[in-house]
């Protein structure tokens, strides 16, 4: 049964640290897509605000809401339009009810295997910890490894404590620096005022060719670390929690039910946001409530300003951030460690996951194959 404690919302400031927790995955996919598809800047953060807030006050536990990594990347990559993008995110929302409704979450969930599992967490965190040094560290050059070598230092030093948690004075030190060399802070007050949501219906057309193009390709991502590897990394931090697969998909269907009508992007659950919280100090809701409304009020007050608005958090501490949650899921890896078995399948589906197209659905089907071809005595790939 669920811990009372557990239960009650915190909003103290170890929860505010791990409310930055999984700024790094979220803030850049964000500002991506809303370049790419061309969407309303305010809307998509209001709308992301309110998902994370909802998700936080309906769960009262560190599991935030993210940005659909696939759809993003290809998003951003090919640069598909807004209206396809809300239409996929429709199709997202309806497929995922049906399965979380008809039960075949619950089914995945018997049959896919724990040692499977720690593999999609172990890629997922490899391909972050590549992100952070490749693509977001030296974003600035030497100014950037110069930011984020003190990001990491102070983050070493103060990962754990409850007293002076290490989130606060990271993000401290990337607005500081964000003021000082990247923000406009007149053209920001000027566009200060109030920014209402966008409201849309997305098209039968829009929706058909979302799914074609953006949900299939999502969808078993979704179900490896969205809900299959979420479930996990709750039981691992909070092992007295129940929670079952169909409540997560039930909750990440409703949010894509909602997103699409109000100009949001499309939004998941992940193991690495948790990973991100957790790690950074957040041990209920109340870091999920905090990082919406973050989000909620730049959206609604500064929403004018995007371009401005993308310059508060920068890439190098962003990259920091986003190095440790990464840590935090490959660390998970060490719980199969001790099986041979487990060890070779994890990392097999780790490596098909972090460096594979399409790895996560290639790591979850062959390593799941795998696992009970080896109860056959057909593979090395079993106890």
């Amino acid at each position: 049964m669920d811990s009372p404690d557990r239960r009650a919302l915190r909003f103290d400031r170890n929860e505010f640290s791990g409310a930055f927790g999984d700024l790094g995955t979220d803030f850049p996919l964000i500002v991506g897509m809303v370049a790419a598809a061309q969407l309303d800047g305010a809307s998509v953060l209001i709308a992301y605000g309110l998902m994370e807030i909802g998700t936080g006050l309906y769960y009262r536990l560190p599991i935030p809401v993210q940005p659909l990594k696939a759809v993003a990347v290809i998003v951003i990559t090919q640069h598909i339009g807004g209206a396809v993008l809300r239409g996929a995110g429709l199709a997202i929302g309806i497929a995922m009810l049906l399965l979380s409704a008809l039960g075949l979450l619950d089914w995945l969930a018997r049959v896919v295997p724990k040692a499977v599992i720690r593999g999609i967490q172990l890629g997922l965190g490899l391909q972050l910890a590549s992100i952070a040094l490749r693509d977001y560290v030296g974003a600035d050059q030497a100014a950037g490894w110069w930011l984020a070598g003190l990001a990491f230092v102070i983050i070493v030093a103060l990962l754990g404590n409850r007293r002076l948690p290490a989130g606060v004075p990271v993000i401290a030190l990337g607005l500081i620096y964000a003021l000082a060399f990247k923000i406009d802070v007149p053209q920001l007050v000027a566009a200060t005022g109030v920014h209402l949501p966008q409201l849309t219906a997305p098209r039968l057309s829009d929706v058909a060719q979302g799914f074609v193009l953006l949900a299939l390709p999502q969808i078993p991502l979704s179900l490896g670390n969205s809900i299959l590897a979420t479930r996990q990394i709750v039981h691992d931090y909070f092992p007295d929690v129940d929670l079952s697969v169909r409540k997560i998909g039930f909750t990440y269907a409703l949010m894509n039910l909602i997103n699409p009508f109000i100009g949001g992007v499309p939004t998941c659950h992940g193991s690495g946001g948790v990973a991100g919280h957790y790690a950074f100090g957040g041990r209920t809701g109340g870091s999920v409530v905090i990082y919406g409304t973050v989000f909620l009020v730049l959206g609604l007050f500064f929403g004018g300003a995007f371009t401005e608005i993308v310059k508060v958090f920068p890439l190098p501490v962003l990259g920091v951030l986003l190095l440790f949650e990464g840590l935090y899921l490959i660390v998970l890896f060490g719980d199969v460690a001790a099986v041979a078995t487990e060890l070779r399948l994890a990392a097999l589906v780790g490596a098909c996951a972090a460096f594979l197209p399409y790895g996560y659905v290639i790591g979850l089907v062959v390593g799941t194959a795998l696992y009970y071809l080896g109860r056959r005595g057909l593979t090395g790939f079993a106890r």
